[in-house]
C-alpha cells in the first residue's frame, strides 16, 4: 500500500514531490541527493544556536529536503493534522503531541550530563515525536549528533548494526527511559569528533538513503479505533 496521506498519488506524486514522481525509488534518490546537498548548510545553521529548539528542527527538515519536497519544514499539524501515522506496531506521535515530545528531548539535552548519560532516551523521544511525513530519521539524526557532539561526545553511528539498533529503538518507543537504547548505543560512545566531521559522520550511517524505509500508514484519528490504539500506546509509554 502506497503512502498518501495528501489523497493525491495519482496527480501529484509520492507526498507531493517537486517531480510529481510516482516511482518510490526515484523519490528516495531524489531525498538522498537533496540529503547530500544540504547536510553541510544544516549543520552550519545548528551551530549558530547555543540551545537547540523546535524551530530548528523544523529547519534542519526544509534544509535537508527542500529540493523534493514543498512542504519541508512544514510538521505534521500542517501537512496531516487529522491522521495518525504508525509503522508496523509502533504508533507515533498523533500531530497535537509532536511539539511535546520534540521540545522534552531537546530539553533534556540542555544538560549536557544529560545528554551523556541518556542519549538513546532523548533520540527515542525524538524518533517518537515523527514531526515529519518522511525525513524524520535523517532530521533527528543531524540533530542528535550535534547535541552530542556540544555535550562532549560522539557516536560511532557506522559501528552500528542497523537491525539491531531498530530494534533497540523500536523497544525504547515502546517503553522509554527504561535505558534500553542508551544501552545498546553505550559501546559505540566515543569522544566528541570535531564540528566539520559531522557531516561526514552522518553519511556513514547504514540506511540513512531511505531505500530501507519501512512501509507506514496512515489513519483517521478521528475513528475511535485509532484512537484508543493511540491511547493504548500512550499509556504503555507511562504518558497520561
Amino acid at each position: 500500500m502506497t503512502f498518501d496521506p495528501f489523497g493525491d498519488y495519482e496527480t501529484h506524486g509520492y507526498l507531493r514531490n517537486v517531480a510529481t514522481e510516482k516511482d518510490l525509488a526515484i523519490v528516495k534518490r531524489l531525498e538522498h541527493a537533496s540529503f547530500l546537498t544540504g547536510i553541510d548548510e544544516a549543520f552550519a545553521a545548528l551551530a549558530k544556536h547555543r540551545k537547540l529548539n523546535y524551530a530548528d528542527v523544523l529547519e534542519t527538515h526544509r534544509i535537508l529536503f527542500e529540493a523534493v519536497y514543498p512542504w519541508a519544514g512544514q510538521d505534521r499539524t500542517q501537512t496531516a493534522p487529522r491522521l495518525t501515522i504508525r509503522r508496523g506496531k509502533i504508533i507515533f506521535a498523533n500531530p497535537p503531541d509532536i511539539r511535546r515530545a520534540i521540545d522534552h528531548a531537546l530539553h533534556l539535552s540542555w544538560d549536557k550530563e544529560v545528554m551523556r548519560a541518556r542519549p538513546g532516551e532523548i533520540m527515542g523521544y525524538l524518533a517518537f515525536g515523527h514531526p515529519f511525513l518522511d525525513g524524520n530519521g535523517r532530521t533527528i539524526m543531524t540533530v542528535h549528533s550535534i547535541m552530542a557532539q556540544r555535550a562532549g561526545f560522539s557516536i560511532d553511528w557506522s559501528s552500528t548494526n542497523q537491525a539491531d539498533y531498530l530494534s533497540a529503538l523500536t523497544a525504547e518507543l515502546e517503553a522509554p527511559g527504561k535505558g534500553i537504547l542508551d544501552n545498546y548505543l553505550g559501546p559505540f560512545v566515543g569522544r566528541a569528533i570535531a564540528h566539520d566531521q559531522l557531516s561526514a559522520q552522518v553519511l556513514g550511517v547504514a540506511g540513512l538513503d531511505g531505500s530501507a524505509q519501512a512501509t507506514e500508514v496512515a489513519d483517521d484519528s478521528a475513528k475511535a479505533s485509532v484512537e484508543a490504539e493511540y491511547q493504548a500506546m500512550r499509556k504503555k509509554r507511562g504518558e497520561e
